[in-house]
């Protein structure tokens, strides 16, 4: 059958079966550590059907391929620490790329075309999936790390100048921090008792380490850089907020199918925006009150 086709198509099915079977690996993999008989079955199902495909990509190149181990790995290691659904659907993204091969192949290989709505299909599989434990505090987790971004930016910001002293800085805004943690996580503790919800705990928690986790990224340059350099300090802080605010918006935006650049650009200038007004009032202070230290 490989003679009857070009050497430019028999290259795009060659490419298309590896795929094909990495990503049927790769199911098969997550689906061993995903929580929940539905999402493993579906996971299952998937695997299934790509493992189908890869099959009659076979029959046109008469050969036998092995997965791709690094893609594997890559992905396997995805789901376990940022989670299945997050890992599966940016394996997915790639594929929209492959929707122009398809076209190519609609002549030569009837069968694309049917394989093309089947990976169609698999999308509208992935989006009933949404129901990983972290998924559903996704709010409880952008509340913590918002509040923690806009809050404590802006106080490191204002003691920078204030107090021209890192040691001093990263002390005052672990104090800062520390409480700035209890306070939110209690407060939505609260506000989640009084909605009558059954996961209030649970829902503060995920607040309450989201909001830590910032503090300690936060802080950590004020630790790193020598006492008097100060200036270093807050612009790798600021780089460190933008940095913390790319990654979890493409987080949230791979998982739950929610747009990038609005998101990022309107957290990225609020927190920026709130460091470098804090920064002014730290030097009116220091010059009005005459505070040296």
């Amino acid at each position: 059958m490989t003679g009857q086709l070009s050497a430019q198509v028999l290259e795009i099915i060659r490419k298309m079966q590896q795929n094909e079977l990495t990503e049927s690996v790769i199911y098969e993999k997550i689906a061993v550590f995903a929580k929940g008989e539905e999402n493993r079955q579906t996971l299952l199902r998937l695997s299934r059907e790509e493992r189908a495909h890869y099959e009659i990509w076979k029959k046109y190149t008469g050969i036998e391929m092995k997965p791709q181990g690094g893609k594997v790995l890559k992905y396997t290691m995805l789901a376990r620490v940022l989670g299945f659904t997050f890992a599966v659907k940016l394996m997915e993204k790639g594929e929209e790329n492959a929707q122009e091969e398809y076209a190519l192949l609609a002549e030569a290989v009837p069968e694309s075309i049917q394989i093309r709505a089947q990976e169609e299909e698999h999308e509208q599989s992935l989006l009933g999936m949404l129901d990983e434990e972290r998924l559903q505090y996704v709010g409880s987790m952008v509340l913590g790390l918002n509040d923690a971004l806009v809050e404590l930016t802006g106080s490191l910001a204002g003691f920078a100048f204030a107090l021209q002293n890192n040691r001093l800085i990263a002390l005052s805004g672990l104090i800062v921090g520390v409480s700035a943690t209890f306070s939110m996580a209690s407060s939505e503790f609260l506000a989640a008792r009084s909605d009558g919800r059954s996961d209030a705990l649970k829902s503060c928690s995920y607040t309450g380490i989201a909001y830590l986790i910032t503090v300690v990224l936060l802080i950590a340059p004020y630790l790193l850089f020598g006492a008097a350099q100060y200036i270093p300090a807050l612009i790798c802080m600021l780089v460190m907020v933008v940095l913390i605010i790319a990654g979890f918006t493409y987080y949230t935006s791979v998982a739950q199918d929610q747009p990038f650049k609005n998101r990022f650009l309107e957290m990225a200038l609020i927190s920026i925006g709130v460091a470098v007004v804090s920064f002014v009032v730290g030097v009116l202070a220091k010059k009005f009150l005459g505070v040296d230290l």
